[in-house]
């Protein structure tokens, strides 16, 4: 699960699983079952302590490119990063360190280099995990990073499987296209790997004229089957699993992955936002277009069930619908 915010993932499963509760998956992130680390496009996921070690090593070339195309890469032109990565192995069994902890300690080997290049490039070259508190709901911490290994007692796998990631994904998302499967991993030369899979896959297509493919047993149902409001945390899988995004989201609104994201009959029509007070907690929900009164009905009753769930402490909850956005959302400033 994407987890770039750390409470997002406890938000992706309350609105996936029925009865869902905070402490099953804080107690599987304490217990190490459970694990963030830079995995698919180099960002943070949430995955299954046997996924993480699985899955990573798919990941090392495209990483290491990721890392000599960045900023922290050029910076660091000429230096033998193995030796950097051996070091900075050494002081993260130490103790779980941030990056900025590690990036000091660094420098003290190489004085004249960046101390934020240098500690990235663990983050590139090294499986590493974000420990608890960060990511345990109701509690918070500094990110603080060791080794996957370390963490885990265990290595990454020997022999990773591309043909296993590429059915994991179809199960989850499919009929999809081999560019699907492509931004949503960050991977590439899926091609070859979807052509072997081939016989043991449904293939369609789509209105496009674009094939697509599927796991055999892949759930299809009627195009008019209800779909009941579900409230969606930040950069959700959902919204960003395939290359052409309108699928559920209009492009108009394609900025709005940046906050909480609301599905009215399976597209994205609202984004939504919890302010906290003094023991009182706000739901504030802004529609992407006008909804009928009978959705603003089943939004407001999801609406008292998420505050219900994020916001369990708060004696005062209400859950508030705003006016239709008078214009579609702009892409957010980057911080430089």
């Amino acid at each position: 699960m994407q987890a770039q915010v750390p409470n997002s993932p406890y938000v992706g499963l309350w609105t996936r699983l029925e009865g869902f509760q905070p402490s099953e998956l804080a107690d599987l992130i304490n217990e190490r079952r459970a694990v963030r680390l830079g995995l698919l496009r180099n960002t943070i996921h949430l995955v299954t302590a046997r996924d993480g070690l699985a899955l990573y090593p798919l990941f090392p070339a495209t990483l290491e490119r990721t890392l000599k195309s960045s900023p922290f890469g050029r910076n660091l032109v000429g230096v033998d990063l193995s030796a950097v990565v051996a070091q900075a192995r050494v002081w993260l069994q130490e103790k779980p360190r941030t990056f900025s902890e590690l990036g000091k300690l660094l420098q003290q080997q190489w004085p004249d280099r960046d101390p934020t290049s240098l500690a990235y490039v663990i983050r590139h070259l090294i499986p590493i995990v974000q420990v608890p508190p960060r990511g345990i709901w109701g509690k918070s911490g500094q990110p603080t990073w060791t080794s996957a290994e370390h963490w885990l007692g265990r290595t990454p796998a020997a022999k990773p499987s591309h043909e296993k990631l590429v059915r994991r994904y179809l199960a989850a998302f499919g009929p999809a296209s081999v560019a699907d499967v492509t931004a949503w991993s960050g991977l590439t030369g899926l091609r070859d790997v979807v052509e072997k899979l081939r016989p043991k896959l449904r293939t369609f297509q789509d209105e496009r004229g674009r094939e697509l493919f599927d796991v055999p047993d892949g759930p299809l149902p009627d195009a008019n089957t209800p779909a009941p409001p579900r409230f969606l945390p930040e950069y959700d899988n959902l919204l960003i699993g395939h290359a052409d995004r309108t699928r559920v989201i209009d492009y108009a609104y394609r900025y709005v992955i940046f906050t909480g994201t609301l599905l009215v009959d399976g597209f994205v029509q609202a984004t939504w936002t919890i302010k906290r007070g003094r023991n009182a907690a706000t739901l504030t929900i802004e529609p992407l277009r006008r909804l009928s009164k009978a959705d603003r009905v089943a939004v407001a009753e999801e609406g008292e069930r998420l505050l219900a769930f994020a916001a369990s402490e708060a004696s005062g909850r209400v859950v508030r619908i705003t006016a239709v956005a008078s214009s579609p959302p702009q892409a957010p400033q980057l911080r430089r």
